[in-house]
């Protein structure tokens, strides 16, 4: 069949011939019905007349024939002996064991996947497809509508991916080594590990985020990837850890998106395990070593015949290659320092000696979160992914992050709001927007702003000054075009104007505006708490002896590590906690605006922000309600979408729309900047510096601690107190207790 289809299509692919052949040979065997044979003919014929890249009747008409002849000399075989179903359902032994790793260039993949092996390294040169990927997908979509028009139920067609997407039932392991292929030997290692990838095309639901753009990455930089709420940064990595985008397979690629799974696995092995090729090679390293013990044994002990001899030579020398690899492919991996790595990687992260120790699912979610970025530092993938890292994180474990990311030794992509973050951590700056990427080379954030700023002020005044220039010279040619003795002139301008180089009108400048309602006075004490203490139980008290204060006038802000007791202080101020012991007084007119940092759980995600308004707001027409979510970024149609639909940060909006419906006298923020987006939280601050109540507030963002806060209280080690400098201090204070700390265990 082969040799007929070079014949019929010249230069056809390889592995696309391979694949036809496979696929009705297998059809032939294991079809019992004739529509199965016959959607295999339409399959095969479609894909092989988009190889051949001839889409005429005559030729299409000439491929269907040639493999109807083939299918049906392969049914009328299978139906007379049976043997070619025998076939697919067995497998021939070979008469001698290979071994792949003996074999230096090829990069062998062990064990539990059995399609992994890079190509390239297994050919001398790089093979690239002649298949035309858009008229493949044409022909995709002509079997769809085909199979479409068909009575066949519960039949679905799926258009061809790089990688599959993960269903819900396949485990970690299993992912990370579909999207990580094992690398052994030096070929892997002299492979370049930049990333450049032109003219990708990235598309969700149907909306398209990036168009024809390029994937530029350098190996060793550290990008800052920005943009506003739901422009497809998320999507964009998303795309990037399936392998989607098509980046080489050498590269190795994690992404910290969800929480791990808890089960009685401590926390500390989970870490150790996350490196599944260390696990997997160190088994391989025991199991060579038992079977390179057995041969030498049998070799000692058989009478010295040479063939048996020369047998057993060769096989020793192909499991003493592959240990080789292995060995030295664990020394790369620094596999002896594992395990003081990962617990140095899990106390700068939060989790003490002890807590270490703990299995998985004892911890909360956003601890699990914290488990998982652990993972991923700890593995040092080649490409390393993350979104929104500081939204799971206390200022002490960000401190911690952004001092481990500056010495990281491979490519780092974060997506991030946080511009205190971004300036110490990101050496360039990726700015998606319009369906494109933009880079800032040697950028951190503040500089790139500028540089964004300026760049954008430049376009809109090219833009103006020929927009001003093409309407003198038309207005011109408009009044004197059939002026006789003015017509050359006009002809003059009109080349002129045809000459001129077409500006595209610049994009209109994103903004965000936050508005909180007027607050009318009251006279003190607004609300006050006095000597409280708190606790789950008579031996686990979390808070001893708070007092804080918080007027109309207070810009309070209180930072500390996680499980400290902030979130639990706000909620005793709120009332949702009553005090072990203490006394907290309130105003009786004080209304209080409690954000949630888990906010989305109070929001009905199958409605629309205004229907959700409606119903939980009475009083307002439609108009007034989007007119509200307007003052909050959440404009157009965007607020009748279902809320399931948009981006965290506009969820984000949507609650604080809701927020200022109830016209607080004080706003008690928990994490109020997760999931915003650069220009939202400058709104945000904003908003809070003019607004005429009090704000009470947590969180780990710099930025905003510097821009709304007056004042700073550390909540740590029971107590709530005064801390008399910045949030910078407060950060040179963790820096040092840790270096501290260090030095202590080191000792």
């Amino acid at each position: 069949m082969e040799a007929e289809l070079r014949t019929q299509i010249p230069g056809l692919d390889a592995t696309v011939a391979d694949y036809a052949c496979g696929f009705l040979k297998f059809t032939a065997a294991n079809s019992y019905s004739p529509d199965g044979s016959e959607d295999a003919l339409s399959s095969i014929t479609a894909l092989l007349t988009s190889a051949s890249g001839d889409f005429s009747s005559e030729n299409e008409t000439a491929v269907h024939n040639l493999v109807e002849k083939f299918l049906e000399s392969l049914t009328a075989a299978n139906g007379v002996d049976g043997e070619t179903r025998q076939m697919a359902g067995s497998a021939r032994r070979l008469d001698q064991t290979i071994h792949v790793g003996s074999q230096r260039n090829i990069s062998s993949t062990l064990g539990l996947t059995g399609g992994n092996v890079d190509l390239e390294s297994a050919n001398a040169r790089k093979v690239e497809s002649r298949v035309d990927r858009k008229k493949l997908e044409k022909a995709e979509r002509k079997i769809r509508a085909k199979q479409d028009r068909k009575v066949m139920k519960n039949v679905e067609y799926e258009a061809s991916r790089l990688l599959n997407q993960p269903d819900e039932t396949q485990s970690y392991e299993e992912f990370f080594m579909a999207v990580n292929p094992l690398q052994l030997g030096s070929d892997a290692a002299s492979k370049s590990k930049d990333i450049k990838v032109d003219g990708i095309d990235v598309s969700i639901s149907g909306k398209r985020i990036l168009l024809d753009t390029n994937l530029t990455l350098a190996y060793g930089r550290r990008y800052g990837l920005v943009g506003q709420n739901g422009i497809g940064k998320s999507t964009l990595l998303r795309a990037l850890s399936r392998r989607e985008v098509a980046i080489p397979t050498h590269i190795s690629i994690l992404h910290v998106e969800q929480e791990i799974t808890g089960d009685d696995t401590a926390a500390l092995q989970a870490v150790l395990d996350a490196d599944v090729w260390r696990k997997h090679l160190l088994r391989e390293q025991e199991k060579i070593t038992k079977e390179l013990t057995e041969l030498e044994a049998e070799r000692s002990q058989m009478a010295d015949t040479a063939v048996e001899a020369g047998r057993l030579d060769v096989q020793r020398e192909g499991l003493d290659s592959t240990l080789g690899d292995i060995q030295s492919k664990l020394a790369e991996m620094e596999s002896d320092k594992a395990e003081s790595r990962a617990a140095s990687i899990l106390a700068g992260l939060g989790f003490s000696a002890e807590r270490q120790q703990h299995p998985t699912k004892s911890f909360s979610g956003g601890w699990r979160m914290r488990l998982a970025l652990a993972r991923a530092l700890f593995c040092e993938p080649d490409l390393l992914l993350l979104d929104e890292p500081s939204n799971m994180l206390d200022v002490p474990s960000i401190t911690f992050l952004s001092n481990y990311l500056q010495g990281y030794p491979s490519t780092v992509l974060v997506v991030s709001h946080d511009r205190a973050f971004l300036n110490e951590v990101a050496t360039d700056i990726i700015h998606q927007h319009s369906e494109r990427l933009d880079y800032y080379k040697g950028a951190n954030f503040d500089s790139f702003y500028a540089t964004k700023e300026e760049r954008r002020k430049t376009a809109k005044r090219e833009y103006e000054n020929q927009m001003a220039q093409r309407a003198h010279l038309q207005a011109f040619i408009d009044k004197f075009r059939y002026n006789a003795a003015k017509s050359s002139e006009a002809q003059s301008r009109i080349k002129k104007l045809e000459k001129m180089p077409v500006l595209e009108a610049p994009e209109a400048e994103y903004s965000v505006h936050f508005k909180f309602p007027d607050v009318e006075k009251l006279s003190p004490p607004i609300i006050q708490m006095s000597n409280v203490s708190f606790g789950y139980s008579k031996d686990n008290i979390l808070l001893r002896n708070v007092d804080l204060d918080v007027q109309l006038d207070s810009r309070i802000g209180i930072v500390g590590p996680n499980g400290a007791g902030k979130t639990t202080a706000l909620k005793l101020l709120i009332g949702a906690l009553q005090p072990t012991s203490g006394l907290i007084s309130q105003n009786p007119r004080l209304r209080i605006g409690f954000f949630a940092q888990h906010h989305v759980d109070a929001l009905d995600l199958n409605m629309s922000a205004v229907g959700f308004m409606a119903a939980k707001y009475h009083g307002k027409s439609d108009e007034e309600y989007r007119r509200h979510l307007g003052a909050f970024g959440i404009t157009g149609m965007t607020g009748l979408q279902k809320m399931e639909l948009l981006s965290g940060g506009q969820k984000s909006r949507v609650a604080f729309a809701c927020l200022s419906l109830t016209n607080p006298h004080i706003l008690v923020l928990d994490e109020p900047s997760n999931h915003l987006d650069i220009e939202a939280m400058d709104a945000l601050s904003e908003a809070l510096q003019r607004f005429q109540g009090g704000v009470l507030m947590v969180s780990h963002d710099v930025t905003m601690l510097q821009n709304v806060c007056t004042a700073l209280w550390v909540c740590d080690k029971g107590t709530i107190e005064h801390f008399g400098g910045t949030v910078n201090d407060y950060k040179r204070r963790i820096t040092a207790q840790a270096n501290e700390a260090g030095v202590v265990q080191a000792q």
